[in-house]
């Protein structure tokens, strides 16, 4: 009964230190589910105890972890049959004793060391169940008969990840009742006690606990916060006003582009003659190819010799400034004689109507890229 005490006692004792700590736990029915099997050995604790009359025990247990402090379950174990107790056989079956209760578990991990938000890698539980019995007998020996038990222990949980915990589980079994023996009392009577030590294999559902820190006295911060929202809103008022002020400009600029497009267009030119006796014809970096979209460009150049057969052309080539200048020399002669040699042996010019000379490394142009080109001018 001191055992049942103490358990008491340590259970109250973890209720209080975890409705003081700051975090908050969420969890619902159906989360933080987990199923396991179990597997070790029972002894009884006296009359030829440990290895002189050990059986085999295996089991399975269902749980549920409804606070990271506490838990509950139901489980059974089942002894495999041996004649080793009592020098006779038990039963015909496969086990000749089973046991089905529930329990619930205290982690005194959580208990003493404090909630952690992070799963930890060992946990220490200790266990209180209660539940039905079974001895199985040859019908020669008695009947089978049932009794109620306790169950106290300690679960030592190795949690190698997230989801599968493996367990070692030290226990004592308790008999309470007097069926089939004749002792008069037998609650927490050691002679009809048995330890067992198992090994549990559980996977673990999850998906575990969330928290949130809550500071003792947030008083402060929230002062400061709410000095952060206001200049927030005073931030908010102004970039409203530079808004109202940004829509009246776009309007005003509205209006104006309305009055601009209702009138009517004008055309101004006053370079009719460059624009009529001049074409460009562009190279690509390092190139003196003539590229399919410049030939446009070219075939105006023909078509205007042909249809004027007096006129003739110059053209001059160019390079721009990048690369060593013996080399753009070279580039702006080559630009210039792509041309020339197109208009000739493309489009049947005459080489007498057509001067091309390179010209180096032209500055016509401040992008320098467009300094790539043989500009092409037409002369009556």
């Amino acid at each position: 009964m001191k055992k049942v005490l103490i358990l008491t006692a340590a259970l109250a004792a973890g209720m209080m230190t975890v409705s003081a700590q700051d975090v908050v736990e969420r969890t619902n029915l159906g989360s933080n589910w987990s199923i396991g099997v179990d597997g070790g050995v029972a002894t009884p604790m006296t009359h030829h105890a440990f290895f002189g009359s050990m059986r085999g025990l295996v089991g399975i247990h269902v749980g549920k972890q409804i606070t990271p402090l506490f838990g509950a379950g139901i489980e059974s174990t089942f002894g495999i049959n041996t004649s080793s107790w009592n020098s006779y056989p038990r039963s015909y079956t496969a086990f000749d004793n089973s046991y089905v209760g529930a329990y619930g578990t205290l982690n005194l991990m959580e208990l003493f060391g404090g909630f952690s938000c992070e799963p930890r890698p060992f946990t220490i539980e200790a266990v209180l169940g209660a539940g039905w019995g079974h001895e199985y007998w040859t019908k020669s020996q008695q009947e089978d008969w049932n009794y109620f038990a306790t169950r106290v222990g300690l679960n030592f949980n190795f949690n190698v990840s997230p989801r599968v915990t493996v367990a070692v589980k030290p226990s004592i079994v308790y008999n309470m009742s007097d069926a089939g023996v004749s002792q008069s009392s037998a609650a927490y009577n050691v002679n009809k006690a048995t330890f067992n030590c198992l090994v549990g294999l559980t996977y673990n559902f999850g998906p575990g606990f969330n928290c949130v820190t809550v500071p003792a006295d947030n008083s402060a911060e929230l002062a400061a916060l709410n000095d952060r929202v206001n200049v927030l809103r005073a931030e908010r008022d102004a970039v409203t006003a530079d808004l109202a002020a940004t829509t009246a400009a776009n309007a005003d600029l509205t209006a104006a582009l309305a009055a601009c497009e209702s009138k009517p267009a004008q055309v101004v030119n006053n370079n009719t003659e460059t624009l009529n006796s001049v074409r460009f014809v562009f190279f690509r970096n390092a190139s003196s190819v003539i590229t399919a979209d410049q030939m446009p460009n070219v075939e105006m150049i023909a078509a205007y010799m042909k249809n004027h057969k007096d006129s003739k052309v110059e053209i001059k080539g160019y390079a721009s400034p990048t690369g060593s200048e013996e080399f753009n020399i070279k580039l702006a002669e080559a630009r210039a004689q792509a041309v020339k040699n197109t208009l000739v042996k493309k489009y049947g010019i005459s080489a007498d109507r057509i001067v091309a000379k390179g010209e180096g490394i032209g500055h016509m142009f401040t992008e320098e890229s467009w300094n790539r080109v043989s500009i092409c001018t037409l002369e009556d």
